[in-house]
Parts: structure tokens; sequence; C-alpha cells
């Protein structure tokens, strides 16, 4: 019988007893010794059990008296974790709904590749290098900037995409969000104008709301923003910052084109205004698209961006990409709210994946994979008449028009009381202009069961409409 086994028997043999009233709160429990001849156990395994029943509070140690059954308390009353059905549909809703929703839900409308694609013997390997690694990198803080190592990488990477940069100018975060959270709380104000996209990502409200900004949006098109717009918004609003995706937009797909990003660029310059240039789907490019941050020389854009699309979502590391001055005060800030940066645990994992021919392997399969991916679910949904506003050049999201009628909302609410989680198009949009779109993730419907559900409830809503 193996260790963990062994050491569950004995768990299970307390608890009995302690159910059963054979051990009452308060009361001693056998010594260590005791119970290992009477389990035929090693003391070692009952010495395991006992410390797994004190750190879960089943019973306690007192020093130099053993083990006793804790008192009989009231268990502390955790919220059921699934779908709230009655849940505003608001900028929350998709990120609620996808991270709460039971293990076996489908989930055609949240933002990361299922878990079987992803690189876990990449990962894997990664982890067992680092379990042989100095006890340094195991127990302290990370370096003020990040992992260095990591940094240098990034730098020599952004040199094939027009970026030239040195690692100097790289700062490792906890996440992308809390990459975007540190720059907000750098530039922003309460009160200050933000000019975002129509649509756009989701979370960038939730978090920009978190900072008590006002909005102004500009319309998204097939080449970028609306450029006219763009510059009515500047001149009326004055925005000291505009966030966006470039390379396939968050959640249309569509890819900035260069003649729209100059004009861009220029307005911003004009304007004074600073630009958050989120990249987090760049690597799932067929090829780079024009970069705001690579013609801008990093003098107003700023870069983020992080890999919890393309590795893992579980071990969370971002990255900031600006200017000298800008850096070394974003480092005084996340030292000031988070005293360093990611783990240094985290950025050694991702290097070692990162370093590894496999990691471009793995990233030409799996652009090649979503290829086929999309073209295959786009005419699944366009048999039940959602047709994709325009097919991205890369990435898993289709922005998808419904059928005449059918909001997106209701659409998904319904879709929510049979177990499955849809991105409905007025989370994206913060003056509520896309209720007939839809955000879907193309490899999170793979399962005919999302189709065949997606079908039914389509069905009952635009009855409704009838």
């Amino acid at each position: 019988m193996k260790q963990g086994t062994r050491t569950n028997t004995v768990i299970d043999a307390i608890q009995r007893k302690i159910n059963s009233r054979a051990l009452k709160p308060g009361e001693k429990l056998p010594s260590i010794r005791g119970f290992a001849a009477t389990m035929q156990v090693s003391p070692s395994t009952v010495v395991e059990a006992y410390d797994r029943l004190a750190a879960d509070g089943t019973i306690y140690a007192r020093r130099g008296a053993g083990f006793y059954v804790a008192p009989l308390i009231q268990p502390f009353a955790v919220a059921k974790v699934g779908p709230e059905l009655d849940r505003a549909v608001d900028p929350f809703w998709v990120s609620r709904q996808s991270l709460d929703a039971a293990t076996d839900a489908l989930k055609p409308g949240c933002g990361w590749l299922p878990a079987d694609w992803m690189p876990h013997n990449q990962m894997r390997q990664a982890l067992r290098s680092v379990g042989r690694a100095e006890d340094a990198l195991l127990a302290d803080y990370g370096s003020t900037k990040g992992a260095d190592n990591l940094r240098r990488l990034l730098a020599r990477q952004f040199i094939d995409e027009g970026l030239n940069t040195g690692p100097d100018q790289i700062l490792l975060t906890p996440s992308g969000t809390q990459a975007i959270d540190l720059i907000c709380r750098f530039l922003l104000r309460p009160g200050d104008t933000v000019l975002v996209d129509d649509p756009c990502y989701f979370n960038f409200q939730a978090l920009l709301r978190a900072h008590q900004v006002n909005f102004v949006t500009v319309p998204y098109g097939k080449n970028g923003p609306d450029v006219d717009q763009f510059e009515q918004a500047l001149i009326q609003h004055k925005p000291s910052l505009y966030i966006t995706n470039s390379a396939l937009h968050n959640p249309t797909g569509a890819t900035l084109s260069p003649q729209v990003a100059h004009k861009i660029l220029n307005l911003a310059t004009t304007h004074d205004m600073v630009i958050i240039e989120d990249d987090i789907f760049a690597a799932f490019e067929p090829a780079p698209s024009p970069r705001l941050v690579a013609m801008d020389g990093l003098d107003r854009v700023i870069r983020v961006g992080s890999f919890s699309k393309t590795l893992s979502a579980s071990v969370r590391c971002g990255y900031i990409v600006a200017r000298p001055d800008w850096i070394e005060a974003l480092v005084d800030l996340q030292v000031a709210t988070n005293f360093g940066g990611p783990s240094p645990l985290a950025a050694e994992l991702i290097y070692s994946v990162l370093s590894s021919g496999s990691y471009r392997k793995h990233m030409e399969a799996l652009r090649s994979r979503l290829d086929t991916c999309r073209s295959e679910v786009a005419a699944k949904l366009a048999a039940l008449g959602i047709e994709p506003w325009l097919m991205p050049r890369g990435g898993f999201y289709l922005w998808c028009s419904l059928p005449g009628g059918v909001d997106s909302a209701d659409l998904a609410k319904a879709a929510l009381a049979g177990s499955m989680v849809l991105a409905p198009g007025n989370v994206f949009s913060v003056p509520q202009s896309m209720g007939g779109f839809m955000r879907f993730n193309v490899s999170q419907m793979q399962d005919p069961q999302v189709c065949e559900t997606l079908e039914r409830v389509l069905r009952t809503v635009r009855s409704g409409i009838g």
C-alpha cells in the first residue's frame, strides 16, 4: 500500500471515530505510536494524518500534550459555486460565470483555450527543472523588475516584431490585468477621461471603473477605430488615455491597418494622449501586424501582455514595456502595492518553456488547429443564422451577429440555465450598442452539445419574440 493511501486510511479511521462520537470534542486522540500499532502503519504515517486533520481544523495540537478533537463548530457557510442566473449582464458577467462554472459546463463564452490544448508536457518538464533549482528561487522575493533572463528573452523576441528595446524597459508583473491596473494607478486620477473602443474587452471597463474615470467610446471597424470619430472624441473630450488591442482585437478579431495606425499615433501626439496597447493575442497571428508601440518607439505607447492564453492561466505573469522613466516610476509603484513583481517561480517556469524549441512548435500547431476550428465553427453557426462579422486572421474568437430580433443578453441568460456560458455583445459595449452580437470562443465549441444547446435556446428565445 502506498504512503498516501495509508495516510488516507488513518484519516478515515479518525473521522469515523469522531462522526460516531467514539471520540468527542475536546477528547485526546490516541498517541502516535499507539495508533500506529493499532493501524499497523508507521508512526510517520500517523504524524502525516494528524497534521492533515489539524490543518483542516478537525483536530488541534497542544504543545507537549498531544492531539485533541476540535470543538464542534457550525461549518462556515460558503456560497454554492455555480452560475448566478439572476446576475445583471454587465462587464463582470462573462468573467464571473466562466470562472465559477462547473467543470463540466459548456463555455463557448470564456476567454481561454481548453486545458488539453495547452503545452502540459513542457510545463511539467519545467516544473521538474524548477524543483531542482537553488533554495533562493523557492523561498526569496524576486527582483523589482522581475527575472532578468525572462526580460532579456522578451527583449530579443520584440526585436523580431520591430520593437527595439532592452530588458531595462521591461517590467514583469503578477498578471496582464495587474499590468494595466499598475499603469492606470500611475497615469490616471478620478474624473479623468479614457477612450475605449466600441466594442472593447469587457474587463477594460471593469478595471477602469475601479479607477473612477469617465469613458468615451469610438466605433471599432474592420481596420481599426473610426479615425474621424477618434479625432472628434479627442477634440471634444480630451481623454488622457486610450486602451486597445491592435493584434486580433478582442472581441472582434479585427487587425489594425498601417494607415489607421499612423493616423492614431499622429492624433495621440497632437492631443498629448497616452496609449496602452494590450498585445496578449500577438502570438496567435500568422505574421506580425502593425504595432502602435513599434511605430511609436515607446514615446507615448505602452505595451502590455501576458502568457495566460498560450501557456497557462494558472502560472500568472504579465509584463509592461515602456520608456525608461515610466518603467522606473512603475517599479516604485509596484513595490509599494505588491512588494515586487510576479512570483520568481512563475517567471522561471515561463522562461523555461519560452526558451525551448518546443514552444515555437506548440504555437505553430495551435495556429493551424485554430484555423481549421474557426472555419468549422463558422459553418455550424451559419446554419443557425449566426454570422461572423469578419473571419479573423488568427486567434480563437468569432464576433457574430445574431438572427434578427434576438438580444444576446436574453440568449446568454437562457443558455446559462442550460449550463452553458455565453459572452453577450453588450458586456463589450460601454454605450450598450452591441445587443445583437455575441462573441464565441471556437476552441471551446468542439463538443456537439454546444451547438445543440445553442440551437435549442435560440429557438426558445425566438419563440418568445414571436
